[in-house]
Formats: structure tokens, C-alpha cells, sequence
């Protein structure tokens, strides 16, 4: 059994640059087809975006410049250290802004609402910890609109993304939903100052991490408001359920005979819609929690944040929401939505805490014995035979005893031998499991599917972390 901080050494001698194992690429492999697949489905088109952008573009919107990595040459000109700063470039943090400058700089070649889907490395220069790299993959969807988008496709990303995620051998996440309409119009119903909006968001978006007394205590102190206010944005922050009008109802009178503005009615009325809608196609996927308010300020509307079921101290494995502004030429605007998985981060989760299974660390379905070395060439052909038609091969890498051989393929979990027929006699196989051994032709012979490729299972590890360790189970084991 392997502790997460082993599996973390194992992963990388440079910290926040994580490099799996093979079985640990497998799964990570697994992932990202079940997730291409679903996205397709779906209707959205892959892309690929380049890994720099202009610092100008990565720093215009929210606080992210502490997170950027330069790119600069080792012997760059001294003349280019004092170029234009506009002109430096950097490595995308995430994969939102790229694609919004994508969106623009290929308005006229796309047919919109344009659905994109898009897994990819980004990079952030914050300190390692777990869950959180230096590199890392996201798995990203949007929607995005030439100078409108319905509110349906609010409702959309989120589900498909909660099928992907189902589809997934890990255990179940639900997806939180809030919308920053709701919390700007309420702090504006309760007297706080336009200027500090976007300030309170981001405090309260702390709530988890730091807990409502700290909260509490910057808002006051850091931030500027009153304790009444405050405490009313702690009590909104305390909302969640699945019923839109009862959540409505509940904003409301946590007003305490404050006039709702008109910005926190249409907020309400997009987050009931919303409630309204999932509940009747995919229910308990989505849940209303409107503590949640994304650190982003390019988000303007709708926001989600997920949870996975018995490792909620990992926080959000996948984040969005609707930004209307963010992808714009000055005279077109490109609104969308859209949501995001931390891939990595879930996998480290996955792989650390044991809770896939992998049937075998390689490809390889069968390993073609060799009688000596000088019939290596009838091994060659017998394994160039399987590949043609797909079947994964390999031929062992030595002629030694035939029980080492097998040991060799036992070592490795391939899951079956093939033996060259000698002097005229057919070929056969053998499951070295159950030791059965047939004859065979490499023309005709086919694997069980269950055996074709790795099996990527949830172990019974998952299971239990779901149900918080009940019944004897170990919680967290790594094996």
C-alpha cells in the first residue's frame, strides 16, 4: 500500500509537473477518450489552441498575472528584455481566454453558436499542493454566440459535462450552480457600493476555504462594509437546494424588507429557469449553492462549481459559467458559456487514493513465444499477423525456457502466450490465468473483448469513499 505522499514522490522529482506511470497514463488515456466521445455526442468539434498568448491578453481580465509564466529566450537581446511589454508573451493559464481569442480570430470561419471542446496542458505558477500542479490538463466545453446566446445553453454545458463525468469510473459529482447576477443584485438590494462588488464576490468565494468568521472578518475590515451587510451576504452564501422558486424564495427573505434591484429579479429568474430545466432532464445533477461565485471577473451570469461525492475536502473538479464579454473584436461580441475539468487534478485524486483499477500497465494482449533465435522470424510474422487486425502483440524479447517466457508475460499482466507450431504442427495459445492452452491461427484467433485492451474498473476503494468508509472499508488505501 502506497501513502498519497508516495504516490505524489512517484509521480515527479520536480514538484507541480506530474509524470504517471504507465498504468497511471492508461487511466489518464481512458479518461480523455470517454470524454472526447461524450463531447462529440454532443455535437461539439475538437480543437487545439497554441500554448502562448500576448501578456497583454492573459492579464486583462481577473486577477491572474501572479499565475503566468514568461516566455523568454536564455540568450535573448538585451534589446528584446526592454521591448514592449505588450509584446511579451506567456503560457496560457487556462483555456477560456485563448479560445475566446480564438473565437475572434476566426469569427468570419466559424458558424455559430460554435461548440467546442478542447483538452489540453495549461500552465500556473502557483505553489504545489495536492490537487493543485504547475502543468496540468484541462478538459474544456463552450458555447459560444455572435452577439447573443439563449439562456438554454446555460442549461446544456452543465449537463453534458455531468454525463461525462457519470460515464467516468470514479465516484459521483454534483454539479453547483449559482449566478453572479444573483449576488451582485442582492449586495446592490442591501446598499453595498458598485466599487466593491466584485471585491465581496471574491471574499465570499473564500467561504470554504477560510470559513465564515475570517469571511465575516474581511469583509468588514478589508473590504469596507457593514456588519449587517456582512452577515446578509453570509446568510445568502448559507442557500442551496433544487428547487428554483423555494431557493427564490429563500434570496428574498434574506433581503430582510430590502427592495430587490432589477438586476437581482433577473438573476433569480435565470437561476429558477435553470433549476427548472435540469431537474426535469438529468435529476440531482444540478444543485443551487450561491456561496459559490467563481474568482474570474470575466464571468457575468451563471457560474458552477462540482463536487465529488466523498472528496469534497479536494474541492471543484470542474468549474465555468457564462461570460458575455470576454471574446470581442470592438464591434462584434461573442458571449458564451462554458465549463471546465482540472483533469490532472482528478486523476492525481483517482490514481492516489486507489480508486480505479487497471487490468494491465500495457497495451499488449498476447506475447509470441520464440522457440530459438533462429525461428525468431516465424515469431515476427505470427505477431505482425495479430497487429493487422488489431489485435496489440508483442514478441518476447528472448528465447529462454518456455516457462520464463511465460513468467515474463505473467509479470507484465499479458494475459496470453503464443506458441509457434514446430515441424509442421499448428500454433496455440495459452490463457496463462487458467492455463488453458488451444490451437490457433494467427488469421482467424481473436482475444475475448474483455481482454482486447486495458480494463480501466472503479475499485471497491471508490465505492467505499463514496459511502464515507461505511461497512469495514478503508477510506483512501492506495494499492
Amino acid at each position: 500500500m502506497r501513502t498519497m505522499a508516495q504516490v505524489r514522490q512517484a509521480l515527479s522529482s520536480l514538484s507541480g509537473f506530474p509524470e504517471w506511470l504507465p498504468s497511471g497514463h492508461i487511466v489518464e488515456q481512458h479518461f480523455v477518450d470517454i470524454l472526447r466521445r461524450t463531447f462529440e455526442l454532443h455535437g461539439f468539434s475538437g480543437i487545439q489552441t497554441r500554448a502562448v498568448e500576448p501578456l497583454s491578453e492573459l492579464t486583462k481580465k481577473g486577477e491572474t498575472s501572479k499565475e503566468v509564466y514568461l516566455l523568454s529566450r536564455l540568450q535573448a537581446d538585451p534589446a528584446e528584455s526592454e521591448a514592449d511589454p505588450r509584446k511579451q508573451l506567456g503560457l496560457h493559464f487556462d483555456l477560456t481566454v485563448p479560445f475566446a481569442r480564438y473565437v475572434v480570430d476566426n469569427a468570419g470561419l466559424l458558424t455559430f453558436p460554435f461548440k467546442r471542446y478542447q483538452i489540453q496542458k495549461v500552465w500556473r505558477g502557483e505553489r504545489p499542493q495536492e490537487g493543485r500542479f504547475r502543468e496540468f490538463i484541462q478538459a474544456d466545453i463552450d458555447i459560444v454566440g455572435d452577439g447573443a446566446l439563449p439562456l438554454h445553453h446555460d442549461v446544456e454545458v452543465p449537463l453534458i459535462m455531468h454525463e461525462a463525468l457519470s460515464a467516468l469510473p470514479v465516484p459521483a459529482v454534483t454539479i453547483h450552480v449559482s449566478n453572479r447576477k444573483v449576488a451582485q443584485g442582492f449586495y446592490q438590494s442591501i446598499g453595498i457600493d458598485t466599487d466593491r462588488l466584485i471585491e465581496v464576490l471574491r471574499v465570499v468565494d473564500k467561504l470554504d476555504k477560510i470559513g465564515p468568521e475570517k469571511v465575516a472578518a474581511e469583509l468588514t475590515q478589508s473590504v469596507g462594509i457593514s456588519a449587517q451587510q456582512a452577515a446578509q451576504a453570509l446568510r445568502l452564501a448559507t442557500i442551496t437546494g433544487t428547487d428554483g422558486q423555494d431557493v427564490s424564495d429563500q434570496v428574498l427573505r434574506a433581503l430582510a424588507g430590502a427592495e430587490p434591484t432589477e438586476l437581482l429579479n433577473e438573476g433569480l429568474a435565470e437561476l429558477t429557469a435553470l433549476l427548472e430545466a435540469t431537474g426535469r432532464r438529468r435529476p440531482g445533477a444540478v444543485i443551487a449553492d450561491l456561496k459559490i461565485a467563481r474568482g474570474l471577473d470575466y464571468y457575468t451570469g451563471t457560474v458552477y462549481e462540482s463536487f465529488m461525492a466523498g472528496h469534497e475536502d479536494l474541492g471543484s473538479v470542474c468549474s465555468g459559467g457564462r461570460y458575455d464579454s470576454l471574446a470581442t473584436n470592438g464591434k462584434r461580441t461573442f458571449p458564451g458559456v462554458g465549463i471546465s475539468i482540472g483533469l490532472s487534478r482528478l486523476l492525481a485524486r483517482v490514481i492516489g487514493e486507489g480508486l480505479v483499477e487497471v487490468s494491465r500497465s500495457v497495451p499488449t494482449a498476447v506475447l509470441v513465444a520464440v522457440t530459438d533465435e533462429a525461428h525468431r522470424c516465424a515469431s515476427d510474422a505470427i505477431a505482425d499477423a495479430l497487429r493487422a487486425r488489431g489485435i496489440s502483440a508483442d514478441v518476447a524479447p528472448s528465447a529462454a525456457k518456455f516457462g520464463k517466457q511465460i513468467k515474463a508475460a505473467d509479470k507484465r499482466s499479458i494475459p496470453f502466450v503464443w506458441f509457434p507450431g514446430a515441424d509442421g504442427e499448428p500454433d496455440s495459445v495459452k490463457d496463462i490465468r487458467s492455463g488453458e492452452q488451444v490451437e490457433a491461427d494467427a488469421a482467424t484467433w481473436q482475444p475475448p473483448t474483455a481482454d482486447a485492451a486495458p480494463r480501466i474498473s472503479a475499485s471497491p476503494a471508490a465505492a467505499c469513499s463514496q459511502a464515507g468508509g461505511q461497512d469495514g472499508c478503508e477510506v483512501g488505501s492506495a494499492s
